[in-house]
């Protein structure tokens, strides 16, 4: 096993975009490359599990199997669940029946790994673990990372309302760098020269009207997100940092259920981890 000292992987999400993502983890799995901490978001905070518990394929399985066998995604599930993504099947029947996780691999992992959440109430980031052993926090920490806005339900994580990381730090490079790590690894779900094009716009206040926080961080999040993206690219130039991102504009949306095109974006990256393990391994 090659374990990455003084180095931080960072997972960016992106909805079924993270099917990039999980193929990195697996070619880094196939060579027992790991990292001593890992910080995700989003569907990265998904596919850190199973790097976590050192589960090969059970990302791809949960992503693009499943889906071929489970309407787990849709808008008759926001209307019936409050999540566009069935959330029983996602964070319950995956991990504890049908893709099974590994837990006693996952809880005792040395590798320091952190899921990003948004704070409902304070309109910022946190970064959460769950080392106690507790089974069921890691999977509100996990469902609360991955709640999209406007079509999630909030989660409660010890008792603090939480949504998606992705709302303020997409891309969470600084807190590596801020815990010590200044060289690092991030797996990105765009590719280089991306730019969101849609413009921020004040969020009503109809909208979370009991969280005017987050309201604010909400409009914002696109300004945020685009500086993260150049920042990323500024510290690829100058070495600081070594991307693992998609070549081409991307041709799979958020909430994507072509499986082929799913199955295309899985093993490309794939590819682009093993050929990262083989230049530099």
């Amino acid at each position: 096993m090659q374990k990455v000292r003084n180095s931080a992987l960072i997972l960016e999400g992106g909805g079924m975009r993270g099917v990039f993502t999980s193929g990195v983890l697996d070619a880094f799995m196939k060579y027992e490359l790991y990292f001593e901490r890992v910080i995700a978001v989003s569907a990265g905070a998904c596919n850190g599990m199973s790097y976590i518990s050192r589960q090969p394929r059970r990302a791809r399985v949960s992503n693009i199997d499943m889906l071929a066998h489970y309407d787990y995604i849709g808008l008759h599930h926001l209307l019936r669940n409050g999540c566009i993504f069935d959330p029983v099947l996602l964070y319950d029947r995956f991990p504890n029946e049908l893709v099974p996780l590994d837990y006693d691999t996952f809880f005792n992992n040395a590798a320091k790994f952190e899921m990003v959440t948004t704070n409902c109430l304070t309109g910022r980031a946190e970064y959460l673990c769950e080392c106690s052993g507790n089974r069921q926090r890691a999977i509100d920490i996990v469902r609360a990372s991955s709640s999209l806005p406007y079509v999630s339900a909030i989660v409660n994580v010890d008792g603090v309302p939480m949504l998606d990381g992705g709302i303020v730090d997409s891309i969470p490079i600084m807190r590596a760098i801020e815990l010590g790590y200044n060289h690092n690894v991030v797996i990105a779900t765009r590719n280089r020269g991306y730019r969101n094009k849609g413009k921020d716009r004040r969020i009503p206040r109809l909208i979370y009207k009991d969280y005017p926080r987050l309201r604010v961080a909400l409009s914002h999040r696109i300004e945020v997100y685009n500086s993260q993206l150049e920042m990323l690219e500024r510290m690829e130039d100058n070495g600081s940092v070594h991307c693992i991102r998609p070549l081409a504009p991307m041709e799979v949306g958020r909430i994507e259920k072509d499986i082929k095109k799913l199955e295309c974006l899985y093993d490309e990256g794939f590819r682009l981890g093993e050929k990262y393990v083989m230049e530099y391994f």
